[in-house]
């Protein structure tokens, strides 16, 4: 069956693109595996130069790459925008720290020499979600070919212009073919793929179900993974933080992308000094919050990206409020063409509830009242997931040993939770595991050897 291409905005068709055949996948496999070695064998150097030169490619196509991922996914123009522009960066950082976190490591030991050097594991099977197309693509993408891997991907069913056009650049940028590839396959398809001895590693961003899945099968054939997962941030409100700040970063932190981000803030855990102006003041800016077409520059608020997301997104809010939440903005989807849902502010948010336990992936703000900051960090804690957190708070040091705490991948103090290609980024428990970015990104699909000379 063809893929299909809609716009969330209206729902209609942008395009039909035929999937991949059993023929298309071993010929990108085989090419893959081949270029694999005289990829590896070049001086890391001459990778990097590849990496910039994608970098120059998308600066130069930013304006029309953007508006790809908009139409595609409904991001809003200016995000998209953003996000190529991150992608970019992403490419120029493991250009120029390549060489230096990939260089050989010396270890004083009993031999005449000993070192630790960093070899690539081979070709990587990239499995990717929509919600940032082009950025968690080259998250993964440009450590992994700066390493000395090549890249196969197989990207979410319901960007598949965006694939291509990832795929493009590589190749505009003058990588050999096979290096970097895309795959239009399903979901089935593309964990049958993890058992090929020719595939060496898999990184995947998805959900957790997808996680388990490609892991339990990975972990059958001996593959090295990396799961970057659901995510349900708390972001936590102490009694003596800035309310004008603490307001701003929440409307910011929880409504990019209409709240489709795995870091995006959820739950918002305030202690009860300052619950009722929190509230008080998040609900006029919520509700200012302003739906249309992503392409509009005046837009505040984009549409989720399919139908059946809003649905579950819908379902998880009703059945919050059945059991007690109060709803003080939104809750509803919108009239009207696309897949909008008002932008809504739960608060009484308690344990049982989906949106207390539960990842919600659309615009919906969750408040939970703490008593003091023991218990806030306390509930900030317990979720299943833990992939980031925020903390907000006048005294610096008391938010770090607050930071400290939180049983999360990345914890923020006085900011908002948000990926940089210099800093590790991944997640523990239902997160999932392994990091992407910084120098710990690069180290992940490779195989740190021990070299002993007598």
């Amino acid at each position: 069956m063809a893929l299909q291409s809609i716009n969330p905005c209206d729902g209609g068709i942008l395009e039909t693109i035929a999937r991949h055949d059993e023929t298309d996948v071993a010929r990108a496999v085989a090419a893959a595996a081949a270029v694999a070695g005289p990829w590896a064998a070049r001086p890391v150097a001459e990778r990097a130069a590849f990496l910039s030169a994608v970098a120059e490619r998308l600066r130069a196509r930013r304006e029309e790459l953007a508006r790809v991922i908009t139409r595609e996914m409904g991001k809003l123009i200016g995000e998209a925008e953003a996000e190529i522009d991150k992608c970019a960066l992403v490419c120029d950082y493991y250009a120029e720290h390549a060489e230096r976190f990939l260089a050989d490591v010396p270890v004083d030991s009993d031999a005449g020499r000993s070192l630790v050097v960093f070899q690539p594991l081979g070709l990587v099977l990239a499995v990717m979600p929509w919600n940032f197309p082009f950025w968690q693509v080259f998250r993964c993408a440009a450590p992994a070919l700066a390493a000395g891997n090549t890249v196969l991907l197989k990207h979410a069913s319901n960007v598949p212009r965006c694939a291509l056009t990832i795929a493009e650049v590589f190749a505009e940028a003058g990588l050999p073919v096979g290096v970097f590839a895309t795959l239009l396959i399903d979901a089935a398809r593309a964990e049958a793929l993890v058992a090929d001895p020719r595939i060496r590693a898999v990184s995947l961003t998805g959900s957790e179900a997808a996680g388990r899945r490609v892991a339990r099968s990975a972990g059958e054939h001996l593959k090295k993974t990396v799961l970057e997962l659901g995510g349900s941030d708390a972001f936590v409100v102490l009694e003596d933080a800035d309310l004008d700040a603490v307001v701003e970063s929440a409307v910011r932190g929880r409504f990019i992308n209409a709240g489709q981000s795995c870091i995006a803030a959820k739950r918002f855990i305030v202690v009860a000094a300052r619950a009722d102006d929190v509230v008080a003041r998040l609900r006029p800016a919520i509700e200012a919050l302003r739906p249309g077409d992503p392409l509009d520059p005046a837009t505040t608020l984009a549409p989720l990206a399919r139908a059946d997301l809003r649905e579950q997104l819908d379902e998880q809010v009703r059945a919050s409020l059945r059991a007690g939440a109060r709803c003080l903005a939104g809750g509803r989807p919108l009239e009207g063409p696309g897949w909008f849902y008002a932008a809504t502010l739960l608060d009484r948010v308690a344990p049982g509830m989906p949106a207390y336990e539960d990842e919600l992936f659309g615009p919906v703000a969750a408040v939970i009242r703490a008593a003091d900051e023991a218990e806030a960090l306390r509930i900030a804690n317990d979720s299943r997931y833990g992939l980031g957190g925020s903390v907000w708070t006048a005294d610096p040091r008391r938010g770090e040993a607050f930071a400290r705490r939180m049983a999360c991948g990345a914890a923020f103090v006085n900011g908002i939770v948000k990926s940089d290609p210099r800093l590790p980024f991944g997640g523990i428990k239902d997160s999932g595991y392994g990091r992407e970015l910084g120098e710990l990104g690069i180290r992940e699909f490779v195989n740190a050897k021990t070299l002993w000379v007598g």
